[in-house]
Parts: C-alpha cells; sequence; structure tokens
C-alpha cells in the first residue's frame, strides 16, 4: 500500500523551449475550456445557485442523462449527437498526445490483456461504486447532495442502449482527457505526480458538482484513485471498463429498477 501512496518516478524528456512551455500551457487552458474545464466552471455556477435557492440541495433533483424531444426520432438523434461529442473529446485528447509523442501504446492502450484487464476494472469499479453510492445517500440525507436522477430519457425501444453507449463515451472522455491526457501534459511541463493527480481529481470532482457537494468530493477521491493507479500502472484499459461499469449500473441500474426500489428518487 505505501508504494501505491508514492509518486512513481518518471522522465519529463528533455527540457522544454520557452515557447514549447507556453504553448503547451495554452493547449491545456483551450482543450479544457472546450471540455471539462467549462463543464466544472459551469457546475460550480450551478451549485452556488442550488444552495440560494430556498430549501436544502435534498430537495432538489437533478437528471444526468434527458430527452430533448417529445418526437421520438428526434430525441435518439439529440442523445446519438451527445455521445459523438463525448467521444471526440477522447479523440482529440488521445490525438494531442499523439502530436506530441506520446501515442496510444505509451499512455496505457497497447493491447487488451483481457483477463488482467477485466480483473482490475471490475475491482475497481467495486472499489469506487460500492463507497461511493453509500457516500450519495448518506449527503443525500445530510442535504449536501441533490437528488440525482441518472436517466430520465423518455421510454422508447433505443433507451437501454443509449444509456449503455453513454457509459463508454463517459468513461472514454474522461478517463483520457482527465486522466492520460491531462497528467502527461503537466508532467512534460515538470509538474510533479502528486501535483499532477490532485489537479486532474480537482478538475473531476468539480465537472460533478452540480450533483452537490458529495458528489464533487466522491469523484475527487475517485479521481485520486483513479490517477495514481495510472501512474503506476501505465493501463488505461482498466479505468476505462471500470467507469464504464459504474455508469452502466448507475444508468441502466436505475431505469430497470426504480419502479421497484422505494428509496430511489
Amino acid at each position: 500500500m505505501k508504494s501505491w501512496l508514492n509518486p512513481p518516478k518518471h522522465d519529463a524528456g528533455p527540457p522544454l523551449e520557452p515557447g514549447e512551455r507556453r504553448a503547451i500551457k495554452i493547449e491545456i487552458a483551450i482543450v479544457l475550456l472546450l471540455t471539462f474545464g467549462f463543464s466544472g466552471a459551469s457546475s460550480i455556477l450551478s451549485l452556488i445557485e442550488d444552495a440560494l435557492l430556498a430549501g436544502s440541495l435534498s430537495d432538489q433533483t437533478v437528471a444526468i442523462n434527458t430527452s430533448s424531444s417529445s418526437l421520438g426520432i428526434i430525441d435518439l438523434l439529440y442523445q446519438v449527437l451527445r455521445i459523438l461529442r463525448l467521444c471526440a473529446f477522447g479523440a482529440l485528447g488521445l490525438y494531442l498526445l499523439w502530436r506530441s509523442g506520446l501515442g496510444p501504446r505509451l499512455i496505457g492502450l497497447a493491447r487488451p490483456r483481457a483477463r488482467t484487464d477485466l480483473l482490475q476494472g471490475v475491482g475497481l469499479a467495486a472499489l469506487i461504486g460500492l463507497p461511493g453510492l453509500a457516500l450519495y445517500l448518506v449527503g443525500n440525507a445530510l442535504g449536501f447532495n441533490l437528488t440525482v436522477v441518472p436517466s430520465a430519457i423518455d421510454e422508447n425501444w433505443w433507451r437501454i442502449p443509449t444509456l449503455v453507449a453513454y457509459a463508454f463515451a463517459n468513461s472514454a472522455a474522461e478517463e483520457i482527457l482527465v486522466v492520460a491526457y491531462l497528467i502527461s501534459r503537466l508532467r512534460r511541463l515538470g509538474v510533479g505526480e502528486n501535483s499532477s493527480l490532485v489537479a486532474s481529481a480537482l478538475l473531476r470532482g468539480s465537472y460533478h458538482l452540480y450533483q452537490g457537494l458529495g458528489g464533487g468530493i466522491g469523484n475527487m477521491l475517485m479521481g485520486l484513485v483513479f490517477g495514481r493507479f495510472w501512474q503506476r500502472t501505465n493501463r488505461l484499459w482498466p479505468l476505462l471498463i471500470a467507469h464504464a461499469l459504474i455508469d452502466i449500473v448507475a444508468f441502466v441500474g436505475y431505469t430497470v429498477l426504480r419502479d421497484h426500489l422505494a428509496w430511489l428518487p
């Protein structure tokens, strides 16, 4: 356990010229403004707004996946566009890392080791998912969290496949950009492993603050675990599997069980 808490050692590469350093900082700023940094700022404003409204946060409800049209086919197309947008976030991170000399293999996307990656992914999902559910329920009871509805998409034949696709798209976008991309680029700037890990975790927590303080803190802790795992193993597949499993259980599980479990919103 101690070795996992200690920061790993990595070669940051040859010294950067001032112009190169400036270019990387600008690149990071633009990427975050276009993706999860913007979402983080929006979530902070959303949390402030919710806190200023009358009543506790738990009296308010927020839906993660929602319908955008009363017309089924139009709603499906909206959902596809959102999924493609998330996939584009991940592709952007992969492309910029590749341009910097870090191809998929070097950031942990080498050929999957099916058994090992799956077992580690399931283990990480259990490690994060079960305590995360408990933290949500406690936070909601104490008024620190909004009541989160994982899916409010209208009932359609495509609803379940769409939720599964959302889970994989969320996983790819977040783990590639927030873990592999951000930590790699900060590492190239000479930022220490612990500082890079904290920056990644804070970013992950920030864009979940729309769920309340508990949601932000829970996802920040998830970011610390996932980020350190990647730093120590340089394997991204287990993170992708774990994140997708957590979201599938949340999105699809809620849709299937909400009429059978009284404590679900």
